[in-house]
């Protein structure tokens, strides 16, 4: 299975200017602990970085620095991780993993963003996938049954 097929296509986007308290406000109403930092191209939005809640809490508020003094492009993670539609859900976890990140952006073959895939995607798709073996030896439980009785 590919990300592109999983992906969260509802993302919470920011711009490079926008404020840090412009970010917070979203990540509120939106439910979200990230936004995507883009760029706008005559081709769509392209991702350049992810500001994550954690970003804001250890990079500012825990060294005292006043969110309105700094923008988003000081504070947000420009090496950014990317994953294409195509690319396989198990080739994702793992670079992640390697990367110590949470959350990958999904771009198409251009480039633009299209998507978010996160570690609770990647649970999610476990839980689904564990309850059907569960309901499948069920059923092979209760077919058995039915031919003993």
């Amino acid at each position: 299975m590919t990300v592109g097929k999983v992906c969260n296509r509802q993302v919470t986007i920011v711009d490079t200017e926008d404020s840090i308290l412009d970010a917070v406000h979203l990540m509120r109403r939106h439910h979200v602990g990230d936004v995507i930092v883009t760029r706008s191209t005559p081709g769509g939005r392209r991702p350049v970085g992810i500001l994550t809640d954690r970003d804001i809490v250890i990079e500012l508020l825990g060294e005292n620095v006043d969110p309105s003094a700094v923008g988003i492009k000081d504070v947000m993670s420009a090496e950014l991780l990317t994953a294409t539609e195509s690319d396989s859900i198990r080739d994702s976890i793992k670079r992640m993993r390697t990367a110590g990140v949470r959350r990958l952006p999904v771009v198409d073959v251009d480039g633009k963003l299209v998507g978010i895939f996160t570690l609770d995607d990647a649970i999610d798709l476990i839980c689904e996938q564990l309850g059907d073996i569960v309901g499948t030896m069920k059923s092979g439980f209760n077919r058995e049954r039915r031919k003993l009785d």
